[in-house]
């Protein structure tokens, strides 16, 4: 499919943005919790093997709740998620069962620059709001900030989107 078979589509309201923002957010959460479970098994290993110690923390979990690499290696999961869906095929799982794509405005993917800028600007789903703001142009905080759109796809465009993955 060309990139110009993706320009000039219609943008995405809130409550279609929001919709698809439900899925992804119960994927990423359950994509989180097996995150968590790997870090927890690595540093209960660690411990075991005497690489680590717990200090002044009681068990584990309060080890890791203090832990900024941990936190930063949560993060990094989710940042991963979302770029790597935006920038090769411009839809999340949510996205594409609400036929939504982010895109640039002339159809092409995401950068890999943009789509970490967009993910860190979308305050968790809160950038959304801003489309009730702008309502001429439909743009949420974080398609202005990274210089994108959401698309509402026709069903035939996601399903040739679908294919090509």
């Amino acid at each position: 499919m060309a990139v110009s078979s993706f320009s000039g589509l219609p943008r995405a309201g809130v409550l279609r943005r929001l919709g698809a923002w439900l899925y992804d957010f119960l994927i990423v959460t359950a994509l989180l919790m097996v995150a968590g479970f790997i870090g927890f098994g690595l540093t209960q290993l660690a411990l075991v093997l005497g690489w680590i110690g717990l200090g002044a923390h009681a068990d584990t979990a309060a080890l890791l709740g203090a832990s900024r690499l941990y936190s930063l290696y949560l993060l990094s999961v989710v940042m991963g998620f979302y770029s790597w869906f935006w920038h090769t095929s411009g839809q999340t799982l949510g996205m594409r069962a609400w036929r939504l794509r982010v895109q640039n405005t002339d159809g092409s993917p995401l950068r890999l620059s943009q789509t970490l800028i967009r993910a860190a600007s979308a305050l968790l789903g809160l950038g959304n709001f801003w489309v009730w703001l702008n309502p001429g142009t439909k743009l949420a905080l974080q398609d202005k900030i990274a210089d994108c759109e959401v698309v509402v796809l026709t069903k035939e465009q996601n399903r040739q989107l679908l294919r090509r993955d």
